[in-house]
Order: structure tokens, then C-alpha cells, then sequence
């Protein structure tokens, strides 16, 4: 009877502690979008507010086999055009002049028009298109054919100015505006009409561009006698991530990481900081 009676109250016991452990883990799944609480208190570990509502379509990403497209052609009748020559043979090394140019190839590149007097903005007008000709010029004294170079910024046979992808980045990345909605813009102000990976493309090219420049900020940085630093969680799709930041009177370095502890290496001086633990690794 004794042994029943332990065996009795080890189950009650038991059960008790389940009860217990059950609401624990009630309590712990508590957040804004199941309870009454704020979405304030639902910290870094919130759940994701809007999910993907959408089906999937089972069609591949990107434009479809009858979609029209909306790719920048050439034109005919370019608005100006440039020619370059180029200075010397690529065979012998003799002097080449614009007389002996034999041949060409071009690229075209969209330039903005010229602005309307007084203070108002300028009537809506299409795209002026400059053709860039690399002229193919004959030596006179070994009979050769050198072709020259076009600029740097001119990389392929039709693409768009360096004004426009300026107003891109712009756009995009300071204002913040959507993909989408930035090309409805570029479409009904300018008459450019960019997909999706033309936008990211530019976007990735300015980035590629001013690499070298976040390299040079984070080492001055580092190297500085006085730098503050901190970091706050934000987040990337349903994922938390860290933004961490390096700053002195000047200048001032931003770097996204998966880890929180992730600090800027080899930073020297003196550290301002809000005493979390890792700033004393």
C-alpha cells in the first residue's frame, strides 16, 4: 500500500510538472500577432509580419517567351555623334591621322537634352542619342589597320547614360523607392523603360565601383586615435541581422553581418562604446 500510494504522488508530480512546463511554453510563444501584447515587445525575435500571400505559378522567373520586352535598341538617327581616332598603329607604331581612316564601329549611348529657360522644369522630350565611332585607320607605311578605343564608360553597343544611372541609384538607394515603382517613374517622367535587372544591374555596378572607397573609410577609421562604435539588429526577409557601424568626427563605416559580435578588426586607440562585453575582446 505505501509503494502505491509513492507511485501515486511521483504521478501526480509528474503531471504537475508537465502543467507547468505546457505554460512556460505558452508563455514563450506569446507575441503581437497571438496575443494582446505590443509589437514592441516582441524584440529582435518577432515573426514576420506579411507573408508571400502569392501561388506559385510554376512559370521560370524573369520575362516570358511572349512578352514583348522592353530592350534598348539602336537608332538610326543618333542626335550627335562622336568620333575617336586612334593616335598611333598598333603594328608599327606610326603616327595615324583622321585622313586615313578607313572603317568604324559605333556605340550609342542616350545623353539628356538641354534645359529650358526660366524657372520651371523642362518639357517632357525623347532621349538624345550620341553615337560614339571608333574609326579603323590605315598606316602608310606598313598598310595595317588599327581600330581605337572607346571610353572607358562606353562598354557596349547601346546602353544607357551616366545620368541616368545616377537618377537610378539616387532613386533607389537614398529615396528608397521600390523597383517597381522606379521604373514606372523612369517610364511616364523620361520615357526610359528599365526591367528589373537593368535597375539591379546598375545598382551592382555602382556598388563595384565605390568598393575601394568603403576600404579606404574602414581603415582610416580603424586606424583613428578616437572611433565610436555600436550596432543594432534589423531584418533582412524573416532573418535577424546586425548592423554594425565605425564612426569618427568624419567618417563614418557601415557593415551588415549575420553576428551580432561581428566587430570592425583591428581597430586601435580609444573605443566608444556602450560597455556590451565583446568591445573588451
Amino acid at each position: 500500500m505505501a509503494q502505491e500510494a509513492r507511485l501515486a504522488e511521483q504521478d501526480a508530480r509528474v503531471a504537475g510538472q508537465a502543467a507547468r512546463l505546457a505554460e512556460f511554453e505558452r508563455r514563450l510563444g506569446l507575441n503581437s500577432s497571438n496575443s494582446g501584447k505590443q509589437p514592441s515587445s516582441d524584440g529582435l525575435k518577432r515573426p514576420a509580419r506579411v507573408s508571400n500571400l502569392r501561388a506559385a505559378s510554376g512559370k521560370p522567373s524573369g520575362g516570358q517567351k511572349s512578352h514583348p520586352g522592353e530592350t534598348l535598341r539602336r537608332t538610326a538617327t543618333p542626335d550627335a555623334t562622336i568620333n575617336h581616332y586612334p593616335p598611333a598603329c598598333a603594328t608599327c607604331g606610326e603616327p595615324l591621322t583622321m585622313a586615313m581612316a578607313a572603317n568604324h564601329v559605333t556605340r550609342q549611348v542616350p545623353a539628356p537634352g538641354r534645359l529650358t529657360r526660366g524657372f520651371d522644369l523642362p518639357a517632357p522630350q525623347p532621349l538624345i542619342v550620341t553615337e560614339h565611332r571608333a574609326q579603323f585607320c590605315r598606316c602608310a607605311a606598313c598598310g595595317s589597320e588599327t581600330r581605337a578605343g572607346f571610353p572607358a564608360a562606353i562598354t557596349a553597343p547601346v546602353q544607357y547614360g551616366t545620368r541616368i544611372a545616377a537618377f537610378v541609384v539616387y532613386l533607389l538607394h537614398y529615396q528608397l523607392l521600390p523597383e517597381k515603382r522606379l521604373a514606372t517613374l523612369m517610364a511616364d517622367l523620361f520615357g526610359v523603360k528599365l526591367a528589373s535587372v537593368t535597375i539591379a544591374r546598375i545598382s551592382q555596378d555602382c556598388a563595384a565601383r565605390f568598393k575601394g572607397v568603403g576600404a579606404t573609410v574602414r581603415d582610416r577609421v580603424a586606424a583613428a586615435p578616437v572611433e565610436h562604435m555600436d550596432e543594432t539588429g534589423f531584418r533582412i526577409g524573416a532573418r535577424t541581422h546586425w548592423l554594425h557601424i565605425a564612426a569618427t568626427i568624419l567618417l563614418t563605416f557601415c557593415r551588415i553581418s549575420p553576428k551580432r559580435g561581428s566587430l570592425l578588426a583591428h581597430a586601435t586607440g580609444i573605443v566608444v562604446h556602450d560597455h556590451w562585453k565583446p568591445y573588451y575582446t
